[in-house]
């Protein structure tokens, strides 16, 4: 029987970085992957597939409507080949994944591929080819999430579907349903509305991506609109029905009236669940909460003391990027070091068009606690980058202290939103004030300016530019 210092159960964004770190540290270490390929969600059916098809029909967008005002003008009509935009979002899924096999084998970490269960706190099976078993000082659980459903919803992943599935479509569907108005629903729908299909929202609660602040639900919405989307809020939806090639959507409107919608897909995106199917961990001491997540404490240490568990199978955001941190944090605390996460500081971001970021305190939150803040904006449309790029939506929010001015949170949406939001979590990090980033040099002309303008404004409203 093969020992090891820790085991790593899931191979996701969590799991790989988690597994790379105790080996620098200096542990031997094995990651123990169900399915034929490491990456987890993220990487074969998450993050990375969404991201890729997102920038193909962008691209392709852009060449429709936008290429004769730059003055590039083709011949005859631009056309969606759909089967090679899937190929080429499975060829960058295959190399980001061909990756992490080289860095496993770079860092001589085991790795095992078969489902990992607990046979008790220190020995796991892996049941693969043929069932073998491991011993491990250490075990960390990163077994991530799969898509949630309703309980009257039939998935049968033809029609009525997942992410998983609307990443694979072999047709543009002619009208998309898509239930749920979060990060996943409005990326996909987006994708699918740009390549011409007729899409509808249906969302229960009365906004869209209702866990960031208001301003970005209202402004994204706004583009949503302008581009045709079908945007029902404060929708509950009470049947999906599939008969045929149609799915038919029941839903009651907020006035208690019922709709019915037709389309010939369904994504149901309603969001995730933590997944520990055939974990076992009854058998190590593990115990889990009553939605089905492993209970942690602030070490993330489950119930068992030598069992860790990270990422989206505990409680918090379920962030790639989040479990990449709890991974390090718990690698470095086995370690014996006294690593630390400050999960304010963990950005959100949807990758739509404008993209959509955030990091800190929404002003829901900060009224909700009774503090005290002052509120500075700037709009993209403003800046001289943003008529260059024709990238006019959105602003760049911060809100700061009103006594202290220390930055409390900051909300954008707007082109490169996704890449921009690291800035304000740096300066949050290191406890800025508007006005010390209102003082900082940006380069002339970035989209990053407007984030200047906005600490211009928090900092006296004195933005330049507006």
């Amino acid at each position: 029987m093969n020992s090891y210092d820790v085991a790593v159960i899931g191979s996701g964004p969590g799991g790989y970085v988690a597994a790379i770190r105790c080996a620098q540290l200096g542990m031997k270490t094995a990651i123990i992957e169900k399915y034929s390929t490491l990456g987890g969600t993220c990487l074969n059916v998450g993050c990375i597939p969404s991201k890729a098809l997102l920038d193909s029909s962008h691209h392709f967008e852009d060449a429709v409507k936008h290429f004769d005002t730059h003055g590039i003008e083709l011949p005859g009509d631009v056309k969606v080949n759909l089967e090679k935009m899937i190929a080429r979002k499975q060829a960058v899924v295959d190399q980001t994944t061909g990756g992490i096999d080289f860095l496993m084998k770079k860092n001589n970490i085991d790795v095992y591929q078969g489902l990992g269960s607990f046979k008790d706190a220190t020995h796991i099976n892996i049941a693969g080819e043929e069932t073998i078993e491991i011993e491990a000082k250490h075990t960390i659980i990163a077994t991530g999430s799969k898509p949630s459903s309703l309980p009257f919803i039939n998935i049968d992943k033809e029609r009525i579907i997942t992410s998983t599935e609307a990443l694979k479509l072999k047709e543009i569907p002619k009208h998309l349903v898509v239930i749920g108005g979060g990060v996943i629903g409005l990326e996909l729908g987006q994708v699918y509305r740009r390549l011409g299909a007729e899409v509808t929202v249906v969302e229960y609660m009365d906004r869209i991506i209702p866990t960031m602040d208001a301003g970005l639900s209202k402004e994204l919405n706004k583009v949503f609109k302008k581009a045709k989307f079908k945007m029902n809020v404060s929708h509950k939806v009470k049947s999906v029905e599939r008969v045929g090639d149609e799915v038919i959507i029941k839903a009651d409107n907020k006035k208690g009236e019922e709709i019915e919608i037709k389309g010939d897909y369904c994504l149901v995106s309603v969001g995730r669940r933590p997944y520990t199917d055939g974990l076992n961990s009854e058998a190590a001491g593990v115990k889990l909460n009553d939605r089905g997540q492993v209970e942690v404490n602030d070490h993330l240490q489950t119930s068992a003391s030598n069992i860790y568990a990270i990422g989206d199978v505990i409680k918090g955001a379920m962030l790639a990027h989040k479990a990449e941190e709890e991974g390090v944090f718990v690698a470095e605390t086995i370690a014996g070091q006294k690593p630390h996460i400050d999960y304010n500081l963990i950005p959100g971001v949807v990758y739509t068009w404008p993209e959509v970021a955030a990091v800190g305190k929404s002003e829901e939150q900060l009224k909700e606690a009774g503090v005290a803040y002052k509120s500075g904006s700037f709009p993209m449309r403003a800046l001289g980058r943003s008529r260059a790029s024709m990238d006019i939506d959105g602003f760049v929010k911060i809100l700061a202290d009103k006594t202290t001015d220390e930055i409390l949170g900051v909300h954008m949406i707007g082109a490169r939103a996704a890449d921009m939001i690291a800035e304000a979590v740096v300066a949050m990090e290191f406890r800025a004030s508007a006005e010390d980033v209102s003082r900082m040099s940006h380069a002339h002309p970035t989209y990053t300016e407007a984030i200047k303008e906005a600490a211009l404004a928090a900092t006296e409203d004195r933005a330049l530019h507006i």
